[in-house]
C-alpha cells in the first residue's frame, strides 16, 4: 500500500505536489470513486484516475544513459530529430529524461519513469555536483580560472561557486581543456559561462552527475542503475 500521491507521481503523471493538488481538487478517483483525503493509500490492483484518465502504473526503472552528440533530451521531437527514447526501444516502461542536456552536448543523464524520483533530484535544493568537460577556444589565464569559481553573471542571474581547472593546453592552436564543476542546472550554463569570459565552448561533455560516472558504457548506451544508487541519489535530494 501507497500513498495515491506518490503513485500518481512515480506513474510520471505530474508531481507529487501536483497531484496533493488534484486530489484535493476532486480531480482523482479510486476504483470509479472521488478520493480527496491526502492520505488515503491504494493497493496495486486498485485502479486510478486522474481527470477521468486512468493512471498505468509500471514498475519504476532507472537508467543511466551516456548521450550522444546530435540527440535531443526529449521524448519527442517536432522537428523530427533523434531523440533520447530511440535508445531505449527495448525497454516496455514509458521513460524520460531527467532533467537535459544540450543537442551538441553529450554525457551522462539519467532516464526514468519515476515522476517523484525525476522531480526530486531537479528541485533547486538539490545541489548534486555535475562535472563537465569543455574544450574551448584560447587558452583562459589564473584570472579567468577564479571568475569561474567565484561565479559569473548571466542575463538570467549570477551562477554559484563552482570548481574550475585547466586539463590540458594546445597552444599552438590556442586551445584549452578545462574541467568545470557546477551545482545548477541553468539552460546552456556552463556553455554561457564560458562565453561570459570569452572561451566558447567547441565541445562538450557532462563525465559525472554527483557519485555516477560513464566508466564502462559507450556513446548511446545505458546501463540500469543499481538499488543502491537509486537509494543513495534519493537520500541526498531529501536532505
Amino acid at each position: 500500500m501507497e500513498r495515491l500521491q506518490k503513485v500518481i507521481a512515480q506513474a510520471g503523471v505530474t508531481s507529487r505536489r501536483k497531484a496533493e493538488q488534484l486530489i484535493k481538487e476532486g480531480k482523482v478517483k479510486v476504483n470509479g470513486k472521488v478520493v480527496t483525503e491526502l492520505g488515503t493509500k491504494v493497493s496495486p490492483n486498485q485502479k486510478i484516475e486522474v481527470n477521468g484518465i486512468p493512471v498505468e502504473r509500471e514498475e519504476p526503472v532507472y537508467f543511466l544513459f551516456y548521450k550522444p552528440t546530435g540527440v535531443i533530451s526529449s521524448v519527442k521531437d517536432d522537428k523530427g530529430r533523434k531523440t533520447v527514447i530511440d535508445y531505449f526501444g527495448e525497454i516496455e516502461q514509458r521513460v524520460f529524461p531527467v532533467g537535459r542536456l544540450d543537442y551538441d552536448t553529450s554525457g551522462i543523464l539519467i532516464l526514468t519513469n519515476d515522476g517523484d524520483f525525476a522531480n526530486l533530484l531537479m528541485h533547486p535544493r538539490y545541489h548534486v555536483e555535475k562535472v563537465y568537460v569543455a574544450k574551448i577556444e584560447g587558452i583562459p589565464t589564473k584570472e579567468t580560472i577564479i571568475k569561474l569559481q567565484k561565479g559569473v553573471q548571466l542575463d538570467d542571474g549570477k551562477t554559484s561557486k563552482a570548481k574550475a581547472r585547466i586539463l590540458s593546453i594546445d597552444k599552438k592552436k590556442k586551445r584549452a581543456i578545462v574541467e568545470l564543476t557546477i551545482h545548477e542546472g541553468k539552460n546552456r550554463q556552463v556553455r554561457r559561462m564560458f562565453d561570459a569570459v570569452g572561451h566558447p565552448v567547441m565541445k562538450l561533455k557532462r563525465e559525472r552527475y554527483g557519485f555516477l560516472d560513464l566508466q564502462g558504457l559507450n556513446p548511446g548506451e545505458f546501463r540500469e542503475l543499481k538499488p543502491i544508487e537509486v537509494k543513495h541519489l534519493r537520500n541526498k535530494a531529501v536532505t
